[in-house]
């Protein structure tokens, strides 16, 4: 008896539950996907030890935080639903009914709901994993050979614990609520509104204002100072602070927007009187005004967290993006292995932290080392990697104490030496990018303000080295005279505009007392890099004759060696040979100039590149959706809340002779307000952030989040809107419910 009444309270109250079980259902069908992840990559192909219990591992983890956040959500919506039936659940306890038997029905409904929306959410969640394998093909860049219907047992499992404990949370919030709630407010539910208090219009004004103020100052100063990531040292803990301030600045500020808002409303409408007094809008206005007096502390909360959704993903995706799109240009060799001198400050440093014995044998560079004929050494265990095999991969092998020389493998091969633009023993650079952006009348780019690149210099490079791994690359050699330069970065973006706008422009640059003129009118990019890296290897590099550069005795920096492997040897295998080399010492007379720097394959660089745009895009894209649904979800059940409080309203409005129409209107009109106006200041204090953090990355290329910004748009517009129509559909039901009473009181 009691599950039948159950199910028929759930077909009837069917509107009421959809918030809820819409809300679930994209929960449980999102956990379950995203927690297939580890089964799609084996399925997409994806050959890379380790990755697949990776990200696993870490989607399982968020799923736990993100839970959390689900669960709070059914209880908010869950609040809504017992609002709505305090006076049938008075009803049943009136007719004799016991507490007991109240509480069990309650839960027979909250079962059959769950178990619904569970069902409903692994059935949409199945089909959207297997799309998802697709995506992450893509992503991995990688080929589906044997696509397979899968359903993880795992992902179900996890996906059911979570489902159990909200659901048991929610259980025990409604038994506890029926219980503890007296009869006579259950059965006066209905007709006890929400206190509502109104603010001084006056006050609301100057609060709203102060928040914009707050806001666009707080906009001005992270534009002007940007994130603080270059500063160091006294600087950083200044910058920090003011970044606090700005931080505290907009907080304040969004949520005085909101405060502030009824009485900016009011003012506004009221001074624009053919507005105001046109059809329902005078009641639209009080009704917004009254509403958002007691929800303007959410609103803030909700625009700072579709803020913090909508930055994470566009600028987590672009990065990544950023990074995948110049991963040929940053690797051009299938092997480079770099070589770091001792530098009068490097010396020093390493002689006092480093053991006296070996410090001895440590000198001051004073010309660079053949690495071709120095590199060899031997096979290590990849399972005992010690501190002087940092930087090389791991993977076993059994071939450990195998000697291994780089010229069983090598083809092509080209050594770029460094050197810094001043000479032996001295320390102010000749060449540095603040006195080229002085000469054009520039400012120093923001990426490289606070940083240490003007104490440093540009490096200097050979005509004959650059030129050789222009050939190399497929490229014709470029002609530099004894009194030319070329200036080179593999980077672009804002720091190769630098360099390009000072050649073009017919600067000069004076290296060791030698005046040179620029060989081209365009800073190289694509033949730029002097080894293989992740985010770009040359910050810059003047190219000068061979010539002029044996007679500036500079100081010598780093030396890469860039290989290619012999024509028609297999990539896998070859860098399988010499993995995991510790190289032997390079001693020039018993002496030791520098050490052996980072070791890196491009195809590896290519698997890593592949795996962190993977990760990126699969953790902001769960973060991001899950926080817009919480999001709608809050607005939508707090928009349900406000029409069934004003029922009573509308049923007056009606009476004396509003056209439904009309009435309706009024409601789409307040809802739009509660949903946009979060999102609009949540967008503006996105659109400010991204260009701080497009100038930023602009360092590293140039960043275009368009692509992005549609997928994003997509999804949040899919979640966002898609609650915005639930909250109204219901709404509008509700709205009829109540006129359609008109008469009977």
């Amino acid at each position: 008896m009691l599950c039948k009444l159950a199910w028929g309270n759930v077909r009837r109250a069917g509107r009421d539950y959809l918030v809820y079980l819409l809300t679930l259902t994209l929960g449980v069908t999102v956990f379950y996907a995203f927690n297939t992840v580890s089964m799609q990559v084996d399925i997409a192909g994806i050959k890379e030890q380790g990755l697949s219990e990776l990200m696993g591992s870490m989607l399982g983890y968020l799923t736990y935080f993100l839970a959390g956040v689900m669960a709070f959500l059914m209880v908010y919506a869950n609040n809504f639903i017992m609002k709505r039936r305090k006076k049938e659940f008075g009803l049943y306890q009136v007719l004799g009914m016991g507490r007991g038997r109240v509480a069990t029905i309650m839960a027979l409904e909250t079962v059959i709901v769950s178990v619904g929306a569970f069902v409903a959410g692994i059935v949409l969640g199945v089909g959207l994993s297997q799309l998802m394998t697709f995506f992450t093909a893509s992503l991995f860049k990688t080929q589906i050979a044997n696509f397979h219907f899968f359903f993880s047992v795992h992902a179900f499992n996890l996906t059911l614990a979570c489902m159990l404990v909200m659901f048991v949370l929610t259980l025990l919030l409604n038994l506890r609520a029926v219980r503890r709630t007296k009869l006579i407010e259950l059965m006066g539910a209905e007709r006890r509104n929400e206190s509502i208090k109104t603010r001084n219009p006056w006050i609301a004004i100057a609060i709203f204002a102060v928040g914009v103020v707050l806001v666009g100052v707080a906009y001005y100063r992270l534009l002007r100072d940007g994130f603080p990531l270059t500063e160091t040292g006294d600087k950083l803990h200044g910058a920090m602070s003011q970044f606090g301030i700005t931080t505290a600045m907009v907080t304040v500020g969004t949520f005085a927007l909101f405060w502030g808002l009824s009485g900016m409303l009011i003012k506004l409408l009221q001074s624009l009187r053919g507005v105001y007094w046109r059809g329902l809008n005078m009641f639209t206005v009080r009704q917004l005004s009254a509403k958002v007096n007691t929800v303007c502390f959410s609103m803030g909360v909700i625009a700072m967290i579709l803020f913090l959704a909508i930055t994470s993903v566009t600028c987590g995706m672009s990065i990544a993006n950023v990074m995948n799109e110049n991963l040929e240009r940053y690797n051009p060799v299938d092997v480079s292995q770099t070589y770091v001198y001792y530098t009068p400050d490097r010396l020093d440093y390493y002689k006092e932290y480093v053991n006296p014995s070996e410090a001895d044998r440590m000198v001051l560079a004073d010309a660079t080392v053949d690495l071709y004929a120095a590199w060899h050494g031997d096979r290590i265990d990849p399972d005992n990697v010690t501190e002087s095999s940092k930087g090389k991969s791991a993977d076993n092998n059994d071939e450990t104490g195998k000697k291994v020389n780089i010229a069983d493998v090598a083809g092509e091969h080209v050594q770029i030496d460094s050197y810094l633009s001043y000479p032996l023993g001295g320390s102010n650079p000749s060449v540095a990018a603040g006195e080229m952006c002085k000469a054009m009348g520039e400012k120093l780019p923001k990426v490289l303000e606070g940083s240490n690149a003007d104490d440093m210099g540009l490096f200097v490079t050979p005509a004959s080295q650059y030129n050789k791994l222009r050939q190399m690359m497929g490229e014709e050699p470029v002609s530099i005279g004894r009194d030319q330069y070329v200036l080179t970065c593999d980077i672009g973006g804002e720091l190769g505009d630098l360099y390009t706008k000072y050649m073009a422009g017919g600067h000069t640059l004076t290296l060791g007392g030698h005046e040179l003129k620029p060989a081209t009118d365009k800073s190289d990019k694509d033949t730029a890099a002097i080894a293989n890296s992740a985010m770009g290897s040359n910050p810059g590099t003047v190219v000068v004759a061979d010539e002029l550069l044996s007679q500036l005795n500079l100081q010598p920096y780093a030396s890469s060696l860039l290989v290619n492997y012999k024509q028609g040897m297999d990539v896998t295998k070859a860098d399988e040979s010499i993995k995991y080399t510790l190289l032997d010492n390079l001693l020039v007379d018993g002496k030791e100039p520098g050490s052996w720097g980072v070791f890196i394959t491009r195809s590896e660089m290519y698997t890593q590149a592949a795996q962190m745009n993977g990760m990126i895009s699969y953790l902001a894209i769960y973060i991001g959706f899950v926080l817009v649904v919480a999001c709608a979800a809050i607005l939508s059940i707090q928009q349900l809340s406000n029409v069934a409080d004003g029922s009573r309203s509308y049923r007056v409005l009606a009476q004396i002779g509003c056209d439904d129409r009309q009435i309706r209107h009024s409601v789409m009109a307040q809802q739009a307000v509660f949903f946009l106006f979060p999102l609009a200041v949540g967008l503006a204090h996105s659109f400010v952030a991204l260009k701080v953090i497009i100038e930023m990355v602009s360092i590293f290329g140039d960043m275009s989040i368009g692509g992005t910004v549609g997928l994003t748009c997509a999804i949040f517009l899919a979640a966002y809107g898609g609650y915005f129509l639930v909250t109204y559909l219901m709404s509008a039901g509700m709205v009829q419910a109540a006129i359609a009473t008109r008469y009977s009181e």
